[in-house]
């Protein structure tokens, strides 16, 4: 499977790479053709703070942020945009003049809860959601749903690659989703509702089972 993988950079930065397998893989809302191997983006320092600032010049003018929540482990890209963020002067409310980074708990029932010790970061806060991948939107509309519920207000979506552009966060107002790489950089890449997958319909193997942290050979 690994031997099938390539390389996409960033036109903005060449240390920015995502590493894709092509295959057939199962995620917890879909089967997709593409895999991103995100390991070395998320862990490797030059390429975590590249992509950081990358993304934070599509809000440095633009956007208050006070919190950035962080979604499938991307919390070091998401620490190097609050420095990022901080240092072009961003609007920013909290009492310290300092952005928290933070990331949801997903309880037994697949719900994003904040405990009541972080809660605080989240109530009354202007909020950048931070992915490493949004392919169906399922799990970014279980992060809206959980932000909304505790008081804070989403004001930005960036992820490093996005198979969705534009999502609804309340009730008539949309946010574009801001990404480093789309679906326009992976030709032929798919996502299909698990019972109507053309890959299953002509007995294709199963290379993993994939989701944010990575991948289980099936």
């Amino acid at each position: 499977m690994e031997s099938r993988m390539f390389k996409v950079y960033s036109p903005s930065d060449g240390k920015v790479a995502l590493k894709v397998i092509p295959g057939h893989f199962v995620t917890s809302h879909s089967h997709i053709t593409h895999y991103m191997d995100m390991t070395t983006l998320l862990a490797r320092q030059n390429e975590a703070e590249g992509a950081a600032r990358i993304l934070a010049g599509k809000y440095m003018h633009n956007t208050m942020v006070d919190t950035i929540i962080c979604l499938n482990g991307c919390e070091v890209i998401g620490a190097y945009l609050a420095q990022e963020l901080s240092k072009s002067g961003i609007r920013c409310m909290n009492a310290h003049e300092t952005i928290y980074i933070t990331s949801p708990e997903e309880d037994i029932n697949g719900q994003m809860i904040f405990r009541d010790n972080s809660r605080f970061m989240v109530e009354g806060k202007n909020i950048l959601i931070l992915s490493t991948s949004i392919t169906t939107g399922v799990t970014l509309d279980k992060a809206i749903t959980s932000i909304k519920y505790y008081g804070g207000r989403v004001q930005g979506i960036a992820a490093v690659f996005s198979f969705v552009t534009k999502v609804m966060v309340e009730e008539g107002r949309f946010i574009e989703v801001n990404s480093i790489f789309s679906g326009k950089d992976l030709n032929g890449y798919a996502s299909y509702d698990a019972k109507k997958c053309p890959m299953c319909a002509v007995k294709q193997k199963i290379d993993a089972i994939v989701n944010g942290y990575g991948y289980s050979k099936f």
